[in-house]
């Protein structure tokens, strides 16, 4: 009875192990391993890097006003925002102790002169050697030269704009006592303003005098341009950018001195740029990939990439001019997957 009962329980083992390892089929549905995707087909075209550094409005021309002497203001003729013409009095200092230094000098030049004419006669005649002569013309020529310190010192008291320009800020007041060290005003030529900016030392060899960049002002809503006139004569070794200075060929209510501008540069052109759909790459820990077509599978191909935009990117190896790449799924693919296109994709299309 024993012996009986363990034979159908084995019966019943076996039977049970192999109902689990039979697989059921539903009549007309069929597994498949085919992954419906879409193609890049990858394509040659001229493309530049589209880069924004930061610049600042500058005047073409600015400084501050300061005396050259020590002295009292007697005369202040700085009217702030106004605008002067070159050489305008702006201020004038004390200078009565060197006119009345002035006018006695040409008093006694006059003397010195009216005696060197007498002494020429006498020297004709013989009546004075020629060292006596000598020392009076001497003595002629060095009062005209105290006469001509005195008027450069005089012309030091006089304070005048150096060009045309729109003044700033007064900081001093009539009677004052001023020196070199104070700042009177400053003087700004607003009539054309000059861009400042800098960008990456890698493009400093592709921008140079004449070259035209597009730039918009902090707030502002039209797009201005800008002629560079010079670029600084060493690259900064600190920040590894270029300094570029633009003159700015057009006037607005927008455009003022010392206000932030975006500059938009279109740089780096490459003529046969292999460019792809951001999309399409993978990012690794290190690296980063790539979905290569081949015919119904795929491989995965370590690339680098280059100059990028919104949308594109641009590859600098591994692709060629025709290949197919994988845009979508790209998740569900593994190595060895079955892919079927359903939509091909190329550049501007």
């Amino acid at each position: 009875m024993f012996v009986r009962v363990l034979l159908i329980g084995l019966v019943v083992a076996t039977t049970f192990s192999a109902c689990k390892k039979k697989q059921v089929v539903i009549p007309g549905v069929q597994r498949s391993n085919l992954i419906m995707a879409e193609g890049f087909i990858v394509q040659p075209r001229a493309e530049s890097e589209n880069i924004e550094v930061p610049g600042s409005l500058l005047p073409v021309e600015e400084t501050q006003i300061r005396p050259e002497v020590n002295g009292r203001i007697v005369q202040l003729d700085i009217e702030e925002g106004k605008t002067v013409k070159k050489g305008m009095l702006l201020a004038k200092l004390f200078d009565q102790d060197l006119q009345a230094q002035l006018k006695k000098l040409q008093v006694q030049l006059s003397i010195s002169q009216r005696q060197a004419e007498r002494q020429k006669e006498l020297l004709a005649i013989n009546g004075i050697s020629q060292q006596d002569y000598d020392l009076s013309v001497l003595a002629v020529d060095n009062l005209k030269a105290d006469i001509e310190t005195t008027k450069i010192s005089i012309s030091k008291t006089e304070i005048r704009s150096p060009f045309d320009g729109k003044l700033g800020l007064r900081f001093v007041s009539l009677g004052a006592y001023v020196s070199p060290s104070d700042i009177l005003t400053s003087v700004r030529q607003v009539t054309q303003l000059k861009l400042d900016f800098s960008i990456p030392e890698k493009y400093a060899k592709e921008i140079a005098p004449g070259y035209v960049v597009k730039f918009r002002v902090d707030g502002g809503t039209q797009d201005h341009w800008a002629r560079v006139i010079a670029t600084e004569g060493n690259v900064d070794q600190v920040t590894r950018t270029l300094r570029i200075k633009g003159l700015v060929e057009e006037t607005s209510s927008e455009l003022l001195p010392g206000v932030f501008a975006r500059v938009n540069l279109q740089l780096g052109r490459i003529n046969n740029a292999l460019m792809v759909p951001t999309q399409a790459i993978i990012p690794q820990a290190r690296s980063k990939q790539i979905l290569l077509l081949r015919k119904d599978s795929v491989r995965f191909l370590q690339v680098d990439t280059g100059i990028r935009d919104s949308v594109y990117v641009q590859i600098l190896s591994g692709l060629k001019p025709g290949d197919t790449i994988v845009t979508t799924a790209l998740m569900s693919i593994r190595p060895k997957s079955k892919i079927k296109i359903t939509k091909l994709n190329m550049y501007g299309k």
